[in-house]
């Protein structure tokens, strides 16, 4: 088994008045040769955004994204002619295949909005851009791992253009589970939103990530209440 630690302490961090966010893998001005990215995933955001504030019109390619609302609601619009909302237990894709662009504004005037924004390397270039979002529903990662995202069009939670598959996990203090790796090529990068846990032996506290190659079976016991990300995708 190899692994990597990255502690919470030791991310990228940028404040920009309306927008706070800390960058786990190198991303605009924060660049680490070490910290380029884990496998297919690429970018792993925790930003938070003042209220009324967001991300003007910006394009993206090639690339599967994902967002993951912790607190408030997020509006997005995009060149396809989509516009919505997504709010805390929901979850949002766009692959950005051929070319897209969007922006995401905080959708309220008084409270800000936190998210996880993830962005995966596909397995094919230059795909029909495509947007989706599903509404998930939070008792079914009560003490178990709720599967978000898959590789296949139909499951439960959304789809993208990679052999990677999510699950959240809402765990109560002292609750064990196990996580059977889905393929030999993959690995498994974990993230700590609430909580403290140990995962293949190894403690870790809110917002820490893990990532974990060459293993089978993640094991998991939860050492306080706590919420997790579990990202199964390809590392070689």
């Amino acid at each position: 088994m190899k692994t990597v630690l990255h502690k919470a302490e030791s991310r990228g961090h940028a404040s920009h008045g309306w927008l706070d966010t800390y960058h786990t893998f190198s991303f605009a001005n924060y660049y680490d040769p070490e910290r380029i990215r884990f496998g297919v995933l690429r970018v792993l955001n925790d930003d938070m955004v003042a209220p009324g504030m967001g991300f003007g019109t910006h394009p993206h390619d090639n690339m599967e994204i994902i967002t993951i609302p912790l607190e408030g609601a997020l509006e997005h619009k995009d060149s396809m002619g989509n516009s919505s909302v997504i709010r805390t237990n929901d979850i949002q894709v766009m692959s950005a295949g051929t070319g897209i662009s969007h922006s995401e504004y905080n959708n309220s005037k008084e409270k800000h909005v936190s998210l996880l924004q993830i962005w995966i390397f596909p397995r094919e270039k230059n795909v029909e851009p495509r947007y989706d979002q599903v509404t998930l529903n939070p008792e079914d990662r009560k003490n178990k791992l709720q599967q978000v995202l898959s590789p296949n069009p139909g499951e439960y939670g959304v789809w993208i253009h990679q052999d990677a598959w999510f699950h959240l996990g809402d765990f109560d203090s002292g609750k064990y589970t196990e996580y059977q790796i889905k393929r030999p090529e993959n690995g498994a990068y974990l993230f700590v939103i609430e909580g403290d846990m140990v995962v293949n032996g190894r403690e870790l506290t809110k917002r820490d990530g893990y990532g974990i190659r060459e293993a089978e079976i993640i094991k998991i016991t939860a050492l306080s209440d706590s919420r997790f990300l579990l990202m199964d995708l390809p590392v070689k």
